[in-house]
């Protein structure tokens, strides 16, 4: 870039990295970052907080202070570059430089497959719910869809990207960085604990965050204690199609529907053609 002065990653980023300490890619080139960082440092997981693995390094790093969008924004342009995908971090519940975070390897999440998972939720729940219930989950019931086709962009990913991040920061979040080569990867590099209430594991959950990637470009914006925000840019647009990733929202975070409008043709009209996913957990 023209203009702008490319650092290597300054400080103490580097040890964010499984694969060289001296801010090293596996194929050798050097990592580098052209924003000016707020102060921060980074976060180790609480020693007394149940772990799914030893770390070796820290978890991601993260800012003393609140920060805008449009820092956000310049950081998820360089994040090819740097290797570091930015979140806005709600802190309102709970301080993330408490460490409560119990961090899974990265590399498991090629291990889960989104439409078994899909599947899995699907079955435990219609297996144990009584018939009544089954009509939540209508015109679907007791048959899972499986995963919904492909939306087509409205929008370039980064843009809508860059665009709601600016309506998160307005909550005034802290920033974290997080070591991953695509965002969806980002909620089990950094420990997040939010959906443990409805699956034991982080991994299975970005990998369906790597789908929506794919298929809806969607982009992970911000996490809190018990939410994660996305921005979508390729989202459905029809009813027809709206009722079937209502169905996957629902596999992925339950309360949305139970907590939320009851059925998935409620809830479906609240997503079609919006931009933007919130998720909640209880």
């Amino acid at each position: 870039m023209d203009d702008v002065e490319v650092r290597h990653l300054p400080d103490n980023l580097p040890q964010l990295f499984a694969d060289d300490a001296d801010g090293r890619a596996d194929g050798g080139a050097e990592r580098a970052l052209s924003v000016p960082l707020p102060e921060g440092d980074v976060v180790w997981p609480d020693p007394g907080y149940p772990q799914r693995q030893m770390l070796l390094r820290p978890a991601f790093w993260l800012s003393d202070d609140p920060v805008d969008g449009d820092l956000w924004t310049r950081l998820r342009a360089e994040h090819e570059r740097s290797g570091l995908w930015p979140l806005l971090l709600d802190e309102s519940d709970q301080p993330w430089a408490a460490g409560q975070i119990a961090p899974e390897p990265v590399s498991e999440i090629g291990n889960y497959v989104p439409h078994a998972f899909m599947y899995e939720v699907w079955t435990d729940y219609v297996d144990q719910a009584a018939d009544d219930d089954h009509d939540d989950l209508a015109p679907f019931g007791r048959h899972c869809p499986g995963p919904a086709p492909p939306g087509a962009l409205l929008d370039d990913p980064g843009v809508i990207a860059d665009r709601h991040a600016r309506t998160i920061a307005a909550r005034a979040p802290s920033l974290g960085l997080a070591a991953v080569d695509r965002g969806a990867d980002a909620i089990a590099a950094v420990g997040w604990q939010g959906a443990l209430n409805h699956n034991e594991w982080t991994a299975p959950l970005a990998a369906v965050l790597r789908g929506w990637e794919d298929r809806f470009g969607a982009r992970v914006i911000g996490l809190g204690f018990n939410t994660l925000e996305l921005s979508v840019a390729a989202p459905p647009v029809t009813t027809r199609h709206a009722v079937h990733v209502a169905a996957e929202h629902w596999a992925f975070c339950p309360d949305i529907l139970f907590q939320g409008p009851g059925t998935l043709a409620g809830y479906a009209e609240e997503i079609r053609g919006k931009t933007w996913w919130s998720f909640w957990w209880d």
